[in-house]
């Protein structure tokens, strides 16, 4: 085994930001790029498979109900009006209450015990849910599931900035920010065949038992955590995974890019964070970005159809195509994201702005292209808007990736950005939605729309 100062005294060429990547003839051949990539290969497997199956499973009990509501939860807890938006406003509060004190923990308690607690946490209230017997018992509990969701993904970005370089953030941010898209978009699949092969096991209606299997896949991935996700770097110990040079490598390729390890907190510690732009100025970035974002009106515009009279007579969609005729949109969403990480990454050398840009205008350009259409002609011309959303995807990540870049010299300034981001954006969108995104104005949700532009 070679010795940790060898490794270490190979770092500084290897993690030059314009000499990192190598082509891909030069990668086939043996040089002193084997290491690091030998290091990126246990990280990975060590953080980031966690990281996306959980997140997977985040997405996947933070939207089930959503997916309940099309199915059968709305009739049997007599859910009308705006009480699909009041639900989501409990989820949100009780995500935003967690988010900063869990993110600080992280930088003194290993990620291993905080992460899979609050996993196991929020497993067993999606487990509770199939139990709900009225809205207000719903409200409540779905408070409980945002709380124990809440240190998860400003906890895992906090956690992958201190792991990759600027020329591999990116990509692994996608990676897993795509595997909660796929938990959202495997929720309309599974409440589907749960649906058809569940409903009325035992006297459950199919949308309970929905809880009952998403609770039942969590609890395992929580307990992977436990072997999987290693301390920081700087205070990493050898494990399965990582031995000693594996973590000298680490530590020396964060002190390469100016990522700091933890300080005491001091007044003074606590003066210089509050008294410098990045605190102010970064999570309002991400606020802004967030809010921006539109509640896509496919599945409500799909259901339009069914309501008496018809406005298309003769035109209807059934459950299953309510719940899956939206899937394409996630599928560009996905391809778009990650093309645009891996350009970021790679030929524009850790810059964000220029997809958060294009982005922006996408966004402006489509949300203006809803306002202008009559809501029930031209439906082939519908279902390419909703796709063509798809495109928008990919640049919060980004945002959240240059927060994390950015603010590297101060490792409690940097956790602090990445969960005020993310927890201030969560709070504007607890309240926002009551206003702006009613469900009663659905499908063509105006206000929502001009609101969405308003943000970009």
């Amino acid at each position: 085994m070679a010795s940790s100062t060898t490794l270490v005294e190979s770092i500084p060429e290897v993690i030059d930001s314009d000499k990192q990547k190598k082509s891909f003839l030069q990668r086939l051949g043996p040089s002193s790029y084997s290491a690091e990539r030998r290091l990126l290969f246990k990280v990975d497997v060590s953080v980031l498979i966690f990281a996306s199956l959980g997140y997977f499973i985040k997405n996947l009990d933070q939207s089930n109900v959503s997916s309940a509501y099309f199915a059968g939860m709305r009739e049997d807890l007599s859910m009308y009006g705006n009480q699909l938006v009041h639900v989501t406003s409990c989820w949100a509060a009780g995500y935003v209450v967690g988010q900063v004190p869990s993110n600080l923990l992280l930088t003194r308690v290993s990620p291993r015990y905080v992460i899979p607690v609050l996993e196991l946490a929020w497993g067993l209230a999606t487990l509770g849910t199939f139990a709900v017997k009225n809205v207000n018992q719903l409200f409540a509990i779905r408070f409980l599931v945002g709380l124990c969701e809440s240190g998860f993904y400003p906890g895992m970005h906090f956690i992958l900035g201190s792991w990759y370089t600027p020329r591999e953030l990116a990509k692994r941010a996608v990676a897993f920010g795509i595997a909660g898209t796929l938990g959202t978009v495997s929720s309309s699949f599974l409440q589907t065949a749960t649906f058809k092969t569940l409903n009325g096991v035992n006297g459950l209606a199919g949308w309970r038992w929905l809880m009952i299997v998403d609770a039942a896949i969590t609890f395992p991935v929580a307990l992977l955590g436990f072997f999987c996700l290693p301390d920081l770097p700087y205070s990493a110990k050898p494990s399965i995974l990582l031995n000693r040079d594996d973590i000298a490598l680490a530590r020396a390729r964060m002190r390469a890019i100016g990522r700091k390890e933890t300080e005491p907190w001091s007044r003074e510690k606590l003066r210089r964070i509050f008294s410098s732009w990045y605190i102010w100025i970064l999570p309002i970035e991400y606020v802004l970005w967030l809010n921006g974002a539109i509640t896509l009106p496919t599945q409500y515009w799909l259901k339009s159809f069914n309501t008496t009279p018809p406005p298309v007579p003769g035109r209807r969609f059934s459950v299953t195509q309510i719940q899956l005729l939206p899937l394409p949109t996630t599928a560009i969403l996905i391809v778009c994201a990650f093309t645009y990480a891996c350009l970021s990454d790679g030929p524009f050398k850790g810059r964000r702005y220029p997809f958060v840009y294009l982005s922006a205008v996408l966004h402006l350009v489509l949300n203006s292209v809803w306002l202008s259409m009559p809501l029930y002609k031209n439906i082939p011309a519908h279902f390419a808007y909703f796709y063509a959303t798809g495109l928008t995807g990919g640049a919060g990540v980004l945002i959240l990736n240059w927060i994390n870049e950015i603010t590297g010299g101060d490792t409690e300034l940097r956790a602090l950005c990445v969960a005020l981001g993310n927890d201030l954006a969560y709070v504007v969108n607890a309240i926002a939605p009551n206003f702006v995104w009613k469900t009663a104005d659905f499908p063509r949700a105006e206000k929502g729309y001009k609101y969405s532009l308003s943000m970009f």
